[in-house]
C-alpha cells in the first residue's frame, strides 16, 4: 500500500513539474524554447503510446524437433530438444525488438529459462530458435512464454505472455546388452504365465498341434492332423519352465553419494530390463524406496509402459536400508524367481540381503553400483570373497557403458 501510494505521488509531483515547464516555455520564451516545447512533447507522446503497442495481446506457438513426431512425446535420457517459437504481435505501433522468456519446468522443480530475441518485420511478426541442454529423466513441460519490449530509449518496459503449452517425458537412459553369459540361472526363456519361446528346451510331453515350420524333422510331423486338414502339422511339446526374473531397485538414499550414481542404478535397471523384454522374458520390478513398488514378472508391452514410466520419476528417498527393505516387500517377490539387485550396498548389508533371498528359496545376483568415491580396497574384497564362495554372480560398474562388457565378461 505505501509503494503504491509512493508511486502515485511521483507521478503526480512529474505531471506537476512538466506542467510548469510547459507553461514556462510555451509563454516565456522564444523560438528555441518553443522548438524545444515541441520536441518534448513529441517525444512525451510517443513514450505514452507505447503503451499500446500491442505486446499485451501478442500471440504465439510453438514446435519441437527433437521428439520426432511421437504422439507421446517420448524423449531419451540425453536428448537435445530443437525449440521455434513463431510470434504475432497485433496493432501498428513500431516496436524496435522483443525479448522472448521461456520457461522449461521439471516435475521435481527445476525450472530452466531460455532467452531469444528478434526483430518484428513489416507483418509485426518474428521467429526465435533455441536449444536445450542434454535433458536428464523426468516429466517436462513447457510454460507460457513471455514477450518484453521497450522504447527506442530504453526507458519504459511493456510486457505480454501466450500460452503454448508442452508436456513430454524422458525415459532414464540405457544401453544395449548383445548377450548374457547367465542364461543359465533364468534370465531368457518362456514362463508358466508368459509367451513360449522356441529357444527353451522341450519336454517329451506333448501338449497339442501347430502349423509345420520349414526345418521340422519328419518325426515331429503330425500326420493324423496333416490328413484330416490337407495341410502340414507338426506336434507340439511343453516346454520346461524357467524361473521368473525380477529386477530389484535400491532407493536408500543414504547408501548413494550423489545423484549420479543413482542416476547410474536406474539406467542400469532400465537396461536389465529392456534386455529382458527382448529376450521374450516375462520381467518383473520391484523399487524399495519409502513406499515400495512392485511390478509382477510379465512379457507384454503394458508391462514394459508401466515400468519405465515408474522409471521415470522415481526418487532415492527409501530410508530403511536393503536387507530391511527386502523384508517387508517379500510379498511382491514371487517364490523361485531370479532375483537382480542393482544397489550401492556392500559389506555386511549386502550379504544379509543376498543370502536371505537364498533361504527364501530365490535365486539372486548382484549388480553393485559403485560411486566415485568407492574404493577398492581390502574390505571391498572380503564382501566379493563371501558372495563369491556361496556362488552369488556379483557385477559391479561405476559407468553405465561398462554394463554391456562387465555382464557379458562375467561376474567378478
Amino acid at each position: 500500500m505505501d509503494t503504491a501510494r509512493a508511486m502515485v505521488m511521483r507521478w503526480r509531483l512529474t505531471a506537476l513539474i512538466y506542467v510548469c515547464c510547459s507553461l514556462y516555455l510555451l509563454f516565456q520564451g522564444g523560438k528555441a524554447s518553443f522548438m524545444i516545447f515541441c520536441m518534448v512533447n513529441v517525444l512525451i507522446l510517443y513514450l505514452v503510446l507505447g503503451k499500446y503497442s500491442g505486446i499485451a495481446h501478442v500471440k504465439g506457438s510453438r514446435s519441437i524437433s527433437g521428439i520426432g513426431g511421437s504422439s507421446d512425446n517420448v524423449l531419451t535420457s540425453g536428448t537435445r530438444l530443437d525449440v521455434k517459437l513463431a510470434v504475432r504481435i497485433p496493432g501498428f505501433w513500431p516496436i524496435p525488438y522483443v525479448l522472448v522468456h521461456d520457461r522449461l519446468q521439471r516435475e521435481n522443480g527445476q525450472c530452466m529459462q531460455f532467452e531469444s530475441s528478434f526483430v518484428p518485420d513489416m507483418k509485426r511478426t518474428g521467429t526465435v530458435r533455441y536449444s536445450t541442454p542434454p535433458l536428464q529423466r523426468g516429466r517436462y513441460t513447457f510454460t507460457g512464454s513471455e514477450c518484453v519490449t521497450r522504447d527506442i530509449f530504453g526507458l519504459f518496459e511493456h510486457k505480454g505472455t501466450f500460452q503454448s503449452e508442452l508436456s513430454f517425458t524422458v525415459l532414464p537412459q540405457t544401453v544395449p546388452i548383445r548377450n548374457w553369459s547367465l542364461l543359465r540361472y533364468g534370465l531368457r526363456g518362456p514362463y508358466a504365465n508368459a509367451a513360449v519361446s522356441r529357444s527353451a528346451k522341450e519336454t517329451t510331453q506333448l501338449n497339442g498341434v501347430r502349423d509345420y515350420h520349414y526345418g521340422d524333422r519328419l518325426s515331429r510331423v503330425h500326420w493324423n492332423a496333416t490328413a484330416k486338414t490337407g495341410e502340414w502339422k507338426s506336434k507340439e511339446f511343453e516346454r520346461e519352465s524357467v524361473p521368473r526374473t525380477v529386477v530389484v531397485l535400491d532407493r536408500c538414499a543414504a547408501a548413494y553419494g550423489s545423484a549420479d550414481q543413482f542416476e547410474l542404478a536406474v539406467s542400469a535397471a532400465a537396461s536389465l530390463f529392456e534386455y529382458g523384454m527382448r529376450r521374450e522374458t516375462a520381467m518383473g520390478m520391484v523399487s524399495l524406496g519409502a513406499a515400495a513398488v512392485g511390478f509382477q514378472p510379465r512379457s507384454n508391452t503394458d508391462q514394459r509402459k508401466a515400468i519405465m514410466n515408474h522409471l521415470v520419476g522415481v526418487q532415492a528417498d527409501g530410508q530403511a536400508g536393503l536387507y530391511r527393505s527386502l523384508r517387508e516387500a517379500s510379498a511382491m517377490l514371487p517364490n523361485g524367481s531370479s532375483v537382480i539387485l542393482v544397489t550401492p550396498h556392500h559389506g555386511e548389508e549386502a550379504v544379509r540381503s543376498m543370502q536371505w533371498l537364498d533361504r527364501t528359496g530365490m535365486s539372486p545376483v548382484m549388480l553393485h553400483v559403485q560411486g566415485s568415491e568407492s574404493g577398492s580396497g581390502r574390505g571391498q574384497q572380503e564382501w566379493q570373497q563371501i558372495l563369491r564362495m556361496k556362488g552369488w554372480p556379483v557385477y559391479q560398474i561405476r559407468q553405465l557403458q561398462e554394463l554391456p562388457v562387465v555382464l557379458e565378461g562375467g561376474a567378478v
